[in-house]
């Protein structure tokens, strides 16, 4: 992926959080949405929506940009299950993801956010190194 690619798909992201929240008057943190499409009836539909306009837009992505997705050894079944299930384990350890904490939170300016935003980052730098020199 090109810097380009990157940046544009930061200012994509960025923008259809701020719409989101000006349209839905809800924060765009894909954790909260999957535990609201599974187990809270009031913002099911909203969240079940959400949830699978990421999946459309994902696999439009797919088909539109060359070498959006990504391959190699880490693309492995087994590994990405693992990788789910620990982001999984995190955001709830956490109190939120990513998207939640570190796009919202952060441009909230929430300290909480900050903070889990250092946490994520530097811990994914982390891996990603020992990854790296253990492959």
């Amino acid at each position: 992926m090109s810097y380009t690619q990157a940046l544009v798909g930061g200012c994509l992201i960025g923008s259809a959080a701020v719409i989101f929240m000006l349209t839905a008057g809800r924060i765009a943190g894909i954790s909260g949405h999957l535990r609201n499409a599974l187990f809270a009836p009031r913002t099911q539909r909203l969240s079940v929506a959400f949830i699978v306009s990421l999946g459309v837009a994902g696999a439009l992505t797919a088909q539109l940009v060359n070498g959006a997705l990504p391959s190699g050894p880490s693309t492995h079944p087994a590994l990405l299950i693992l990788a789910g299930l620990l982001v999984g384990f995190g955001t709830r350890l956490g109190s939120g993801c990513t998207s939640g904490h570190g796009v919202c939170g952060m441009a909230r300016l929430s300290v909480r956010s900050v903070c889990a935003t250092l946490t994520f980052v530097g811990t994914g730098m982390l891996i990603a190194t020992l990854v790296h020199r253990l492959t």
